[in-house]
This record gives C-alpha cells, sequence and structure tokens, in this order.
C-alpha cells in the first residue's frame, strides 16, 4: 500500500501553515513540520517552556542547554526571539494567541475527539499542555500514521483511550489521507492517486465521506 513516511506526512502538514502564524507543535514527531516550511512564509513558534519565535536546532556540539523547547531539545533563537514564564507561556494558549497547534495521536474520532496520551505502560504518563493547546489554539490539526503499529485504525468512531479533548481537531494529515472534521464525520481531502477509495476505507475505523474531488496526495522525496 502506497503510504508516506513520516518526513513526508510533516511537509503535507507545513504547506497548510500561513506566513507569519503563531505555531505550537507537540513533542516528537509534530517537530518535524518545523523543518518544512514552503519558501516565503515563516512560522514563529512558540514552545510551553517559555520562548516564542525560536529556531532550528544547532549543529552537533554547538547546543546551548539553557535554550530547550518543551520536549528538551537544543534550539536557537532568532531575532526578536523572547523569554517568559511558564505560567505567561499558558496564558498566550488559554487566551487564544495561538493560531495553530499540531499534534500527534493515539486516537481521532470523527466528531473531532483526541486521544494523545495513554495509563499503559508504554504509555505518555500524562495529558499535560495538550489539553490547554486543543481547547486554546484556533486551529488543531493532528498528524499520524493512518493505523497503528499493529495494524488497528486510529480514526474511529470513538475514542477507546483516555481524550485530551472533546470535538477539538479540525484536520488529519496521515500517511494514506488528509481528512476534515466536519458536522461530527471524516470527510476525505486527498489521498494518494495509487490508493483506491475502497482501500483507504478499510484501513479507516469510521465512515469516510467524499464532499467534491478528492485532490492527489503528493509529497517530494524527503
Amino acid at each position: 500500500m502506497d503510504k508516506l513516511s513520516t518526513n513526508q506526512i510533516a511537509w503535507r502538514a507545513a504547506q497548510d501553515i500561513a506566513d507569519g502564524a503563531y505555531v505550537n507543535l507537540g513533542i516528537g514527531f509534530p517537530e518535524k513540520v518545523a523543518q518544512y516550511q514552503p519558501p516565503g512564509r515563516e512560522a514563529i513558534f512558540h514552545t510551553e517552556n517559555g520562548i516564542l519565535n525560536f529556531g532550528e536546532s544547532p549543529a552537533p556540539g554547538e547546543e546551548d542547554w539553557d535554550l530547550i523547547n518543551a520536549g528538551k531539545k537544543a534550539v536557537t533563537l532568532k531575532p526578536g526571539s523572547a523569554f517568559f514564564h511558564h505560567a505567561d507561556s499558558f496564558a498566550m494558549v488559554r487566551g487564544g494567541h495561538l493560531d495553530v497547534a499540531i499534534l500527534g495521536a493515539y486516537e481521532v474520532a470523527e466528531n473531532g475527539d483526541l486521544a494523545n496520551w495513554s495509563t499503559g505502560p508504554k504509555g505518555v504518563p500524562a495529558v499535560g499542555g495538550a489539553m490547554d493547546l486543543v481547547h486554546g489554539a484556533k486551529r488543531v490539526a493532528v498528524i499520524m500514521d493512518h493505523v497503528a503499529k499493529d495494524g488497528r485504525p486510529k480514526l474511529v468512531q470513538r475514542c477507546s483511550l483516555p481524550l485530551t479533548g472533546v470535538g477539538c481537531v479540525t484536520r488529519i494529515y496521515t500517511s494514506l489521507a488528509v481528512i476534515d472534521v466536519e458536522g461530527g464525520r471524516f470527510v476525505l481531502r486527498e489521498k494518494p492517486p495509487a490508493l483506491s477509495f475502497e482501500a483507504l476505507q478499510a484501513a479507516t475505523g469510521a465512515e469516510l465521506l467524499l464532499s467534491g474531488p478528492v485532490a492527489d496526495l503528493i509529497a517530494p522525496e524527503l
């Protein structure tokens, strides 16, 4: 089955970020989105531990470990960068000052519910700041593989894991599709040209709706 790599999923999500948007990227996989900003566009990245407008990772050996993001990864600073208290950082989140939050997920339900933490032995130990991000950001997107490692659908009718947020996700970028959440349903927007709708539906745990033409999901080799 044709599928996008993690780099290609991150690239596709980056294409929808507007120039000058204030963006928070979740820890881990979502951090890749920052690498693929389109030419001529520049997002302003926010991290919960208190930096606005940080830059790319420094070269190995040049890290300043006083400059880290929420995932404890070293970052650089850009002109106009700002530092602030952790509480002020969450005031920005809760006050609706972020344009986009892009997060990973274990499950997304067709009504937009998000589960991206788990109480299991290998799960994320707590919901953390994600619960603030999903209801504070103006737009919430998810990037993830279309199915779990054991083949179970990650796009489902109802989440079985603890919820991070209720009805908060508006767009999902997966290894097989770009899907919007509209009216409590999954609406297919893009898929790889060689992948049939029937095969995609079989890999999805809820009904996919068609609303207008479905564009080809094509990403560069990354």
